[in-house]
């Protein structure tokens, strides 16, 4: 069936979502919803594609998604350019939410935005913005869930799942779509409210972790204590000051 069959019916009555453009397959979905938010595209404009052979995540790491195996979507939102922060958290609560409602799976983050289902990660979030003066012209919201399909060991550098091997059923991409964005549509207008971030950090699994931390060419190993509402995590390092790590410049995973 082809995707816009498969994805148009689930979208009835959202306004995120609307309007839709499916590809069997693209590059990358965030780049053809930044070249539609360009030329004027509104808030709710989603792109998903059944195959996406040069997505990408954080720091430009790749993130493939073979035909018909995951969701790759991208969302054109106009928020304000201080309602901007807190977007990576909105996702990462949304799709939680989202697979667990669902496939019944319990899902966890890890810092900042990689969602995990019993200790692996089954999807990944990268907001994107522009900026025209001092005003922001507006946000794409990428997201990218493993449904049936999980990248062999060997192809990545984190232990890897999807919503399928988890659940141990057969999941729907049609209602995992329907489920993120009616998730995304109930919270956006919520998007200043603490409530957003205090469902986030209760979900981040990192707390508490002893946490191997890349800074551009520094590297230091310190415990995880907290995090802003900024969304910075706050490291502890063996001589007791506390580093604080922006979101988008480093990567922290647990020491082995």
């Amino acid at each position: 069936m082809p995707l816009a069959e498969e994805i148009t019916p689930a979208l009835k009555g959202l306004k995120f979502g609307q309007p839709l453009y499916a590809f069997e397959s693209i590059g990358s979905t965030n780049d053809e919803a930044r070249r539609l938010a360009e030329a004027g595209a509104p808030t709710g404009t989603l792109v998903i594609a059944d195959e996406q052979t040069a997505g990408r995540g954080r720091s430009g790491r790749a993130w493939m998604t073979p035909r018909g195996s995951a969701i790759a979507m991208s969302l054109v939102l106009r928020p304000t350019l201080t309602n901007a922060a807190p977007l990576t958290m909105l996702a990462g609560v949304a799709v939680c939410e989202a697979i667990e409602i669902v496939s019944g799976a319990r899902a966890a983050l890890k810092w900042p935005n990689d969602v995990w289902l019993a200790g692996k990660k089954c999807a990944g979030i990268l907001a994107e913005s522009a900026l025209c003066g001092e005003r922001l012209d507006y946000a794409v919201l990428g997201i990218g869930i493993n449904v049936s399909w999980s990248p062999p060991a060997e192809a990545v550098d984190f232990p890897a799942t999807c919503v399928q091997a988890e659940a141990q059923r057969p999941v729907s991409r049609a209602a995992l779509v329907r489920e993120v964005l009616t998730q995304l549509e109930v919270a956006y207008p919520r998007l200043s409210e603490r409530s957003l971030f205090e469902k986030w950090q209760a979900r981040l699994v990192t707390l508490g972790q002893t946490v191997h931390v890349q800074l551009g060419a520094e590297m230091f190993t310190g415990q995880a204590q907290a995090v802003t509402e900024a969304g910075a995590l706050l490291v502890q390092l063996s001589d007791g000051t506390v580093r604080a790590v922006l979101a988008g410049e480093v990567r922290v995973r647990p020491v082995i």
